[in-house]
């Protein structure tokens, strides 16, 4: 299993597989082909049935600034390995050759051999139940096994990881006006925070709560800098949860630190057993499992045993099951940005609930993530980020390519 670095990537939104995957996996090809002019790049299924909304052609064409590219859309192509793919091709000597073929898996990761992953593996168990008696038998909580198997620079990491979050709300809460894209959705964090500000007790903090997921997604959104947690789709999740519990229950980075490695190890194992790309198993892996991050966290920083921090994981992924990728116009917007505010309270509640039990369950986190790749694999690719199926379809405004 590979390291919670992948899980969490600082860059800009608004998707981290069809913004930020591409662009790597141009700066990737053209990087050996430097003194080359001429450039072809096909894209494929899901990347090329949402790419204008989701700025893939101008992620691409920002690293080809200087050079002759075309660019081939082909949104009815679904390559068996994987809904993402992109075939990269160069002009020599006037024929189309070195072609390369490439898949953004999720998370901002691109792989050319599905098989191998995206990165080598650092961790010797690929389950939560094996990490669970791993913890057990050594008296350790669930951070502490990332501890052992991270570098010793992983804290200075997630440290750098969570200023990133931080910045993304405060710019969200103070950002107003109309997102980029033909729908015209207007920013609403500003306003939920000022409105929350004037509530009391419960209401209050649920509310600001809202404002804090509202001001990162659409961060994301209007393409700015946020964190993939575990993708930009559903960045607002985790940090809006952490942001809050800091704020009201004064709680130390220090913790927030771990509770960020705990949040990464559970966004890693869904990567590993099943998908984090909603182009592969629809939003279920998206905001579903940013919700069992958060949730898994938030058990944490509350005092939680491994076994409640493992089963709000599990309610997290499993309250999401079945979730459509639908996003109207291929925009990272409606419904993206209220179903990160929703996760976030959700994420709460799922912490209220572990902590009032002795976590003990019946569905596992294993199992959970299992289905849920099974969920996913039986969608109709309509519902998996081509804006073909759902809330996109209904409305009738569809991206153009």
């Amino acid at each position: 299993m590979e390291s919670i670095r992948e899980i969490f990537r600082i860059g800009n939104g608004p998707s981290s597989s069809h913004t930020m995957g591409p662009m790597k996996a141009a700066e990737m090809y053209r990087s050996r082909f430097a003194d080359e002019s001429q450039f072809r790049v096909t894209l494929y299924g899901s990347l090329a049935a949402t790419g204008k909304g989701h700025l893939t052609d101008w992620a691409i064409e920002k690293v080809f600034n200087d050079k002759d590219l075309e660019i081939v859309w082909e949104p009815d192509v679904f390559l068996p390995e994987h809904p993402n793919g992109m075939k990269f091709e160069v002009m020599k000597d006037g024929i189309w050759s070195d072609e390369w073929l490439s898949f953004s898996i999720g998370g901002g990761a691109v792989v050319d051999d599905i098989s191998q992953g995206a990165t080598p593996s650092i961790y010797p168990l690929g389950t939560m139940d094996e990490i669970l008696k791993w913890c057990y038998d050594n008296g350790k909580q669930i951070w502490e096994f990332v501890e052992a198997y991270e570098s010793e620079d992983i804290w200075g990491y997630l440290e750098e990881v969570w200023e990133v979050m931080k910045a993304a709300i405060e710019r969200g809460l103070d950002a107003e006006g109309t997102l980029p894209g033909i729908i015209k959705y207007p920013r609403k964090a500003a306003s939920y925070y000022t409105k929350a500000r004037n509530f009391e007790r419960t209401m209050k903090k649920r509310s600001m709560v809202y404002a804090f997921a509202l001001a990162v997604s659409e961060e994301n959104a209007g393409g700015g800098q946020i964190v993939t947690a575990p993708t930009c789709g559903a960045c607002g999740v985790v940090p809006s949860v952490l942001f809050h519990m800091q704020k009201y229950e004064k709680i130390s980075d220090v913790r927030i630190i771990r509770a960020l490695a705990t949040a990464g190890l559970i966004g890693t194992l869904v990567k590993k057993n099943a998908s984090i790309s909603g182009a592969e198993v629809g939003c279920q892996g998206e905001v579903g499992t940013a919700c069992a991050m958060a949730s898994a966290a938030a058990t944490q920083l509350s005092g939680g045993s491994i076994f409640q921090v493992e089963y709000a994981a599990e309610m997290g992924l499993e309250h999401h099951l079945g979730l459509t990728c639908d996003p109207i116009a291929g925009l990272v917007q409606v419904p993206c940005i209220e179903r990160n505010a929703f996760a976030a309270a959700r994420a709460l509640s799922h912490k209220n609930y572990a902590m009032l039990s002795d976590g003990r369950h019946m569905i596992s986190f294993d199992k959970v993530t299992i289905t849920m790749k099974q969920t996913g694999d039986d969608l109709p690719n309509l519902y998996k980020e081509t804006s073909e199926g759902g809330l996109a379809h209904f409305h009738g405004i569809k991206g153009a390519n």
